[in-house]
């Protein structure tokens, strides 16, 4: 994926990595203050990983690493300095990660200021092993999420590789997806569609899983609309080849396939994610429309 300028901007950046999930990391920036929520994951449950409020990928198997990024006590500075020098958006999976953050963040602020919609930016935290949030602490085998209550996306970067090598969801644009659907939650949040669906939830159990369902696929929903927005208006260009590796990755994380993998069969009743097919149609959906009024999966 090519960018319309190589300017990496920090400024709304977390860096936690080594703190060993006590949050004594190195605060770049932060994220805003929520009122409401619990944690919004990836995944809620996956190979028998996951607790109360939220799981995702199991990553007690994590191969040996080829990922790349930074010192667990690099300053912001040097953070800036690494991730603004010649090459580095294609070297380093945090420059890369924090690149789409940032015209995801102007994509986002554009649109919905167009719509006369407030809009505010989350916070987005690096981390390894675990991490405290709003949301209470969280470990790596959660993979990327995203808390209401701190209105910030969490990511451990090792995560990366364990999708690609273990879920077949190659390609650098994977990880652009991966980011959009954590903006998609908080967008859910801003525009209050996540406190709605968790009343809806709490007063209706039964229906707790059909609302999950819902409230992931509109964020997938989310990310393709960001990323026909950002090619459309040249913030970013998206090969053909990498809407397949934003597909291949929805695919990858859907319900029945992790089900199936983890215990061989496949039981619709517990999704809460969606399934492979229908992940991939609403984020096709969002990415062919350009248009958020088309990602209403409650109607």
């Amino acid at each position: 994926m090519e960018f319309d300028d190589q300017r990496v901007d920090v400024g709304g950046v977390t860096d936690r990595r080594g703190s060993g999930g006590m949050g004594r990391g190195v605060a770049i920036g932060g994220g805003g203050l929520g009122l409401v929520g619990v944690v919004v994951v990836l995944l809620l449950q996956l190979l028998g990983g996951g607790s109360g409020g939220g799981g995702g990928f199991d990553l007690n198997q994590l191969a040996p690493g080829t990922v790349t990024g930074g010192a667990p006590d690099e300053s912001q500075e040097q953070l800036a300095q690494r991730c603004n020098s010649e090459g580095a958006i294609e070297q380093y999976d945090d420059c890369y990660l924090i690149k789409v953050y940032n015209e995801t963040d102007e994509v986002w602020s554009e649109e919905l200021a167009t719509r006369g919609a407030e809009y505010r930016p989350p916070g987005l935290t690096f981390f390894t092993q675990a991490v405290n949030t709003g949301c209470g602490q969280a470990s790596s085998q959660v993979g990327p999420f995203y808390c209401p209550p701190d209105e910030n996306i969490y990511i451990d970067i090792e995560f990366l590789e364990q999708l690609q090598q273990r879920f077949g969801a190659d390609g650098r644009y994977a990880q652009a997806y991966i980011m959009a659907h954590e903006f998609g939650h908080h967008l859910q949040t801003i525009l209050g569609v996540e406190p709605q669906v968790r009343q809806a939830q709490q007063a209706n159990p039964s229906q707790q899983n059909d609302l999950s369902v819902r409230l992931e696929l509109q964020a997938d929903c989310f990310a393709g609309v960001w990323g026909r927005l950002a090619d459309d208006r040249g913030n970013v260009t998206i090969t053909r080849a990498e809407l397949t590796q934003a597909l291949e990755a929805a695919a990858a994380v859907g319900d029945d396939r992790i089900q199936e993998a983890a215990t061989g069969r496949v039981d619709p009743e517990s999704f809460t994610h969606g399934s492979s097919q229908q992940r991939q149609e609403w984020y096709t959906r969002g990415f062919d429309t350009g248009d958020v009024q088309q990602c209403d999966t409650f109607a």
